[in-house]
């Protein structure tokens, strides 16, 4: 079998021809955990550290990194990153993200409340876990783009 000039069909999107223009997404998502584990996050007393600052960190790296995790995302000029967290029930995460660019932040931006989640799992995952090592409590939820704007 000769696969010399196959096309598996797989690329990135041609965007040279688009213009650029300012866009913004804004993504979130919330991480459902026990009352004691929030009350432990808010009064700074997990023993990896502040959580917060910790999964803000975490979203930023992620968001500059997308195109690295993303395979068919294009690297783009981001500037600026914003990460907020509200406490209720659980803490919901929201990450906006900006660029001038020739396509969507979208991507980025899912990616950073993805991996700030993820962050605030592995610091807290201590205080979550039942007698058998399981996580019946925690619950990564509702992650998705609530806004995108182009121009």
């Amino acid at each position: 079998m000769n696969l010399t000039g196959m096309n598996t069909g797989v690329k990135v999107v041609d965007i040279s021809d688009k213009k650029d223009v300012p866009r913004v997404a804004i993504a979130e998502g919330c991480i459902k955990l026990k009352d004691g584990t929030l009350k432990a996050i808010t009064e700074n007393k997990i023993k990896k550290g502040d959580v917060l600052s910790v999964a803000s960190t975490a979203a930023i790296l992620a968001v500059k990194k997308t195109p690295e995790l993303i395979p068919m995302c294009h690297p783009i000029p981001v500037t600026s990153i914003d990460v907020t967290f509200t406490i209720n029930n659980g803490i919901r995460v929201t990450c906006t993200v900006k660029s001038m660019g020739k396509t969507g932040v979208e991507m980025e931006a899912i990616t950073g409340v993805s991996a700030a989640l993820i962050t605030i799992w592995d610091m807290v995952k201590y205080l979550e876990k039942d007698k058998s090592g399981n996580y019946p409590d925690t619950v990564i939820e509702n992650i998705r783009v609530v806004k995108k704007v182009k121009g």
